[in-house]
Formats: C-alpha cells, sequence, structure tokens
C-alpha cells in the first residue's frame, strides 16, 4: 500500500543526503497516499460540523458522522455500540476511566504501555506481573479475577499487541475469563489495528481503543468504541458546547444543564473534522485491502529482520514469551557494549535510518525484559548509556524490504566497530 515520504531524502553527518528509511512506525506510521488524497480533497469544503446551517457545514456534518459508521463497520461492533472520537488512544482510555462507576477494580497487566497503565489513578487499581506465555496470562488474570471479595463492577485493560515486542496477546481468552468473573475488558488496539484485523464482536471485548496516527492517518484523532452505559451515566469527560443539549440559568444565579447521552456526551468543543476524515479513509483502505496478503508480507519482512538480528554478534531481541510467539512488525533489541540511544543516534547520523530508543513508554516491561529493578536509572526521553535503554525497529504496510536490508547492513558494520 503506497505511503508518503519513501522519496524524502535526509542529511548524513558528513553532508551526504540519502534516502530516509522509517522504522519508528510503531510510534507513527506514515501516512497512506489514498487517505492523503482523499484529505486534499476535502479540505476545500472544510466547514464546522453539526450546527451550522450553510452548506459546507452539513456536507462536513454528513462526512463526520459518515466516517463514525465507517470505523463502527472497520471494527465489527455490535448494534447498540457506541463511537467516540478523541485525540488518540491516551485520551480514549482516560475518557473511559474517568466513566469508571463508584468502587470498580481496574486489573492492568505491568506489560502495559502508558497509555493504558496510568489512567485509573483513583480506582481500586490490581497490577499483575508480567506472565511468560499467553496462557499464563490467562491464568494469571482468572486468578487474580477469582480472589476477588465482591460482586462490584470490575474492568479488564489489556493490550493486544506489545507496542515492545510486537507479540501478540490472547484477547479473546482474556474476554471470556474476564466476562466468566463478571468484570468488563478494554482492549487497546494501538498497535494491533495497523497490523491485524480488529472486531469488537469475535473478540467479545466491551470497549476498543485505537489512533489515528499509528493507522496511516495524520496525528490527532482517536476513538472509543463499545458499549454505551458507562459512558452515558458519567459525567461529561469534557464540559462545554455539543456535549450540553440544554442550558438555563436559575433563579440563584446558577446553571442548570442537561447533557447529551451518546457520543456528543464525550466529544465537546469542535471536533477534528479533517482527523476524523483521515481516520475513516485509513479504516476504508485497510479493509479493502488484501489483508492476507499484507500479513503474509509482514511477516516475511519480520522473519528477514529477525534472522538478521539473530546472526549478528552481542545482539540480543526482547521477548516476553520466547520466539514462537506470534507478532506484529515491531522488534525491540539490545546490543551488548553499545547503549540504545547512542546506537539509534548513529543509525540516524551515519545512515539515514528512523528507530526509537529508550523505554518506549513501557518503562515496567522494559526492566523486567532487561532484568533491571526499579532502582535502575533511566527514564523516557533521555540518552546516554544506560542498561535500560534499548532499541525498537517497527514497520508496517509501506516498508520495502531495502529498508529492513539497510538496518541490518548498518547493524553489522556498527557491531564490528566496536570489540
Amino acid at each position: 500500500m503506497p505511503v508518503l515520504g519513501l522519496d524524502v531524502t535526509v542529511p548524513l553527518a558528513d553532508g551526504r543526503r540519502v534516502p530516509y528509511v522509517a522504522l519508528d512506525q510503531a510510534a507513527s506510521a506514515p501516512v497512506l497516499r489514498q487517505v492523503w488524497d482523499e484529505v486534499a480533497e476535502y479540505v476545500p469544503f472544510y466547514g464546522s460540523v453539526h450546527r451550522g446551517a450553510g452548506h459546507l457545514s452539513q456536507l462536513s456534518t454528513e462526512l463526520f458522522e459518515d466516517a463514525r459508521e465507517c470505523v463502527a463497520r472497520f471494527l465489527d461492533c455490535r448494534e447498540d455500540d457506541q463511537v467516540v472520537f478523541t485525540r488518540a488512544t491516551t485520551d480514549s482510555l482516560n475518557l473511559l476511566a474517568s466513566a469508571l462507576p463508584d468502587g470498580c477494580r481496574v486489573y492492568v497487566f505491568e506489560t502495559e504501555h502508558h497509555a493504558a497503565l496510568l489512567p485509573w489513578r483513583g480506582a481500586q487499581v490490581t497490577f499483575l506481573d508480567a506472565p511468560a506465555s499467553p496462557a499464563e496470562a490467562v491464568a494469571r488474570l482468572e486468578e487474580a479475577l477469582a480472589a476477588r471479595e465482591d460482586d462490584g463492577p470490575a474492568l479488564v485493560c489489556v493490550t493486544g499487541a506489545s507496542n515492545v515486542t510486537g507479540e501478540l496477546w490472547p484477547v479473546r481468552e482474556l474476554a471470556a475469563a474476564a466476562h466468566a468473573h463478571g468484570a468488563r475488558i478494554v482492549l487497546d488496539a494501538a498497535q494491533l489495528a495497523p497490523h491485524r484485523p480488529v472486531s469488537v464482536r469475535e473478540l467479545d471485548v466491551d470497549w476498543v481503543a485505537f489512533s489515528g496516527h499509528k493507522l496511516y492517518a495524520p496525528f490527532g484523532a482517536g476513538v472509543l468504541a463499545g458499549r454505551t452505559d458507562w459512558l452515558d451515566a458519567a459525567e461529561p469527560y469534557l464540559a462545554g458546547g455539543g456535549a450540553s443539549r440544554r442550558v438555563l440559568r436559575r433563579e440563584d444565579g446558577g446553571l442548570d444543564v442537561e447533557w447529551h447521552t451518546g457520543p456528543a456526551r464525550h466529544e465537546a468543543g469542535s471536533p477534528n473534522v479533517v482527523g476524523v476524515h483521515a481516520l475513516a479513509s485509513a479504516c476504508r483502505a485497510l479493509a479493502e485491502a488484501d489483508l492476507a496478503v499484507l500479513t503474509a508480507r509482514e511477516e516475511a519482512l519480520l522473519g528477514r529482520l529477525r534472522e538478521g538480528l539473530a546472526a549478528l554478534p552481542r545482539v540480543r531481541v526482547l521477548s516476553l514469551f520466547g520466539d514462537d510467539a506470534a507478532r506484529v512488525g515491531v522488534v525491540s533489541f539490545v546490543v551488548d557494549g553499545l547503549d540504545g540511544a547512542g546506537l539509534a543516534d548513529r543509525l540516524a547520523s551515519s545512515y539515514g535510518i528512523g528507530v526509537r530508543a529508550g523505554l518506549f513508554c513501557a518503562h515496567p516491561l522494559v526492566r523486567r525484559l532487561l532484568g533491571e529493578g526499579p532502582d535502575a536509572a533511566a527514564e523516557c526521553g533521555t540518552g546516554g548509556a544506560s542498561p535500560l535503554d534499548a532499541v525498537r525497529a517497527s514497520f508496517g504496510v509501506g516498508t520495502p524490504v531495502e529498508h529492513v536490508d539497510r538496518l541490518l547492513g548498518a547493524l553489522a558494520e556498527l557491531t564490528a566497530e566496536t570489540p
């Protein structure tokens, strides 16, 4: 699938320019050309949505609501599910956290991205240890849920694919375990949706969250899709225009507010129409593609990368479930004798290759994978030598084979330089 950016050249430290190798797609994927073309076609007709009487506002409103239906089809939502547009996966999970019923207990594995690990402030949270296999993940969750001392509301939050190792999690089995014990489950599909089909019905999850910027659309739009009751019962995530159905001034000087139900309740303010349109365009493009071909191509690239890394000296690929685990196009590794930040910088400045170094907003998981305790010094966004400084390469539907080969060639030269 054609993406933008393949013809971009970047400067090297020696003054040369080379074609850029984009291998940080687990953070943000390049934009599909089809998506950009559809956005460019719409922008001249841009208008505010829902309340404007003019033709452009009416057109934009129709496009915005069509996008909601498109996303629901992409996720194979149930008839009574709703799609709420947000800024990204982080925003979606914080929205759900704000809607938890009183007394709700949340169960989350320590292996989650911080977007899924951190929003539950104020709730009763049970953090589960990292499992060594998918089966152990299910068993660990079942044990924790069985130990509940009450039958109050409970929520399980789990990723579909790790942003550190790329490993696929047993979402359907975890959902069955959650429901068997009276709990609900939300799926963080930020890394799963760009690589595999996500069906709310088949996985039997209560909610799913994902981001447009990881799904080959420009920044700025995300989704929380699923059940309505908790969201309709909660105070609006943001208070303002669009979320309010009626606002009346009381004689005592206060305000009486009647809030909308449904998606509008949590979409206050002028929505990101262009971002939502782009996200829906990406959903359509992926839905129309031959997913079997895309998956086979990704697995071939993944095998090529992992085999190449295994052949290099002192390189260790990080894995939670082992070499045989199913995974998407995300690989993190360390090189003995080289810190990750320095290695990533050399790849960029000497070879024009973009990867990511650090803890990948998944500190507990990276610490466990590297065998380091909580006292080891490291934090996101810092450079310098650190035992917690890994490197991550990630790719997607538009990645050429040449990009994987350039990375392996560069790593071969860099590892040969250091004894």
